[in-house]
C-alpha cells in the first residue's frame, strides 16, 4: 500500500463519518461551548475553503462565535537532479478543521462555504472531535519532522556526505522510500560492505 493510500485509510478511520440530510440544521448545543469540528470539502479545495470562510467569517461578523480554520501540512523536501525543494503536503487531504460554536448561524455560515460538501458527524447534528484528537492533528502539523523524497535507484551510485562513511561511493542495492533510507556497497579496507544511509548523507553522482 502507497503511503497516499495508507493516508487515506488513516483519514477514513480517524474521520469516519455517515451521509447527513442536506436540509437538517444541527440540534442545539450548549450554548458558548466551544469545539472543534471536522468538515469535509472537494478535493483540492482544502486551503480555497479556508480562506473563503475566514472571508465569511469576517463579512458576516461571525468572530465571536467561529474562532479558527485549520488544513493541517507537513513539510516536504524533495531532491531531484541534485536540487533541494520544499512542498508542503496535507495530512488529511479533503478535510479542514473548525473552531466553533455551533449554532443555527454558525453552522449556516460554514455549511454554505463555496467547497465545503458536509460536516462530518451523524444525520441529525455534526459531531464534534475529540480535543485529544485535534491536539495530535495540530501537533503532527507543527512539530513534523521533514520527510525527504529523492528519486533513486537501485544501481545507481552515490556519494556519501556525512556520518562515519564521508567521502565513500557506494552502489544503492535497495531503497526504502517511506523510510527515506536506501543500502548501499560500500568498499571498505577491500571488501564490500553493505551501509544503511539516510537520504540527506547521500548525493547522487
Amino acid at each position: 500500500m502507497s503511503e497516499k493510500d495508507e493516508n487515506i485509510t488513516n483519514n477514513e478511520e480517524m474521520m469516519e463519518e455517515t451521509q447527513e440530510n442536506e436540509n437538517q440544521k444541527p440540534s442545539s448545543e450548549k450554548k458558548n461551548q466551544k469545539r472543534w469540528y471536522i468538515v469535509h470539502t472537494y478535493s483540492g479545495y482544502e486551503n480555497k475553503v479556508k480562506s473563503n470562510l475566514e472571508k465569511r467569517i469576517e463579512y458576516m461578523n461571525m468572530a465571536d462565535k467561529i474562532f479558527r480554520v485549520e488544513v493541517p501540512q507537513k513539510t516536504i523536501t524533495q531532491i531531484k537532479g541534485g536540487r533541494k525543494q520544499e512542498k508542503e503536503e496535507k495530512i488529511f487531504p479533503g478535510y479542514v478543521l473548525v473552531e466553533m460554536i455551533m449554532d443555527e448561524d454558525s453552522w449556516y455560515v460554514v455549511r454554505h462555504t463555496a467547497g465545503v460538501t458536509k460536516f462530518v458527524g451523524s444525520a441529525k447534528k455534526p459531531i464534534p472531535a475529540k480535543e485529544s484528537e485535534i491536539k495530535k492533528i495540530i501537533h503532527r502539523s507543527t512539530a513534523q519532522t521533514q520527510k525527504v523524497e529523492m528519486d533513486v535507484k537501485v544501481g545507481e551510485k552515490v556519494r556519501i556526505i556525512s556520518g562515519p562513511f564521508a567521502e565513500f561511493v557506494g552502489d544503492i542495492t535497495e531503497v526504502y522510500p517511506d523510510k527515506a533510507k536506501l543500502r548501499a556497497m560500500v568498499s571498505i579496507f577491500g571488501r564490500e560492505t553493505p551501509v544503511e544511509l539516510e537520504y540527506k548523507q547521500i548525493q547522487k553522482l
